[in-house]
């Protein structure tokens, strides 16, 4: 019996917890309110880096820093074009290049962006740079933190919510938004669903072409992240689709894209 009002509590709380992802119509489960992502982002961004070197490259820590303020300007006219500014409120934008060899890059709720030294090589210019970033601001555009956060939370804790997570186990609710932006953790999280890669590919591509980038060029940089690392391929890669769903979806997105696309 207690079984069965249990998991009709968690239904009550995915059932009032869905919501409409603005930017793309989708139907997406959402426990956790912006400014409470926004807030722990900040906090565990800041902490990141102090845990983390910076890159001691100027030129590439200046062209991460040039490509970020180039895609938050196009995010911005595209969500002013759409009457979406108002879900930019409270970002903080930031861009970072770490010294670190890993094969990642992530961005938080509230525009903070994060590049590992090691995607630079496969990345090869400021185009492939203009992909991996718009691709991963495009998750945090849709608020796909924010819905594994979400779904975490009913999956893992029974549907409390983050505020009383964070006061009972701070620890744990930290891991658990690292692991919503795709940095390492213990929990587990799934990785992420076919909607919201798609929504990232498509976001991806529109925000990289507004901000003067070829999107066509994300088509043979998926293509060398998945050749990178051997047989298994990079940790960025653990959470998304193989190469030919990606370049499919690709495809399909690319007429649109093209049409922002202005060189």
């Amino acid at each position: 019996m207690y079984k069965k009002i249990v998991a009709f509590a968690i239904a009550m709380v995915i059932m009032v917890g869905c919501t409409t992802v603005p930017i793309t119509g989708r139907r997406q489960l959402s426990l956790v309110s912006d400014a409470e992502m926004q807030a722990m982002s900040y906090e565990a961004y800041d902490q990141f880096l102090k845990e983390h070197k910076l890159s001691r490259n100027s030129q590439a820590t200046a062209m991460v820093k040039r490509v970020g303020n180039r895609i938050e300007n196009a995010v911005e006219q595209y969500m002013a074009a759409n009457g979406l500014q108002n879900e930019l409120a409270g970002y903080k934008w930031e861009f970072n290049l770490i010294e670190d060899e890993q094969v990642n890059a992530f961005a938080m709720a509230g525009g903070k962006t994060v590049v590992y030294e090691g995607i630079l090589p496969v990345a090869q210019n400021e185009t492939g740079l203009a992909v991996v970033m718009g691709h991963e601001i495009a998750h945090a555009i849709a608020k796909h933190g924010n819905e594994r956060m979400s779904q975490a939370l009913v999956q893992q804790f029974g549907g409390q919510t983050l505020s009383a997570l964070a006061g009972s186990q701070p620890g744990t609710a930290a891991n658990l938004l690292m692991a919503a932006y795709g940095v390492g953790s213990q929990l587990g999280m799934l990785k992420y669903g076919r909607d919201q890669e798609s929504e990232a590919d498509r976001l991806g591509l529109i925000f990289m072409a507004m901000a003067g980038y070829d999107p066509q060029q994300a088509i043979p940089f998926w293509q060398r992240m998945e050749s990178q690392g051997g047989g298994a391929p990079p940790e960025f890669l653990s959470t998304h689709p193989s190469a030919g769903t990606r370049v499919a979806d690709l495809k399909k997105h690319m007429p649109e894209a093209l049409k922002y696309y202005r060189k």
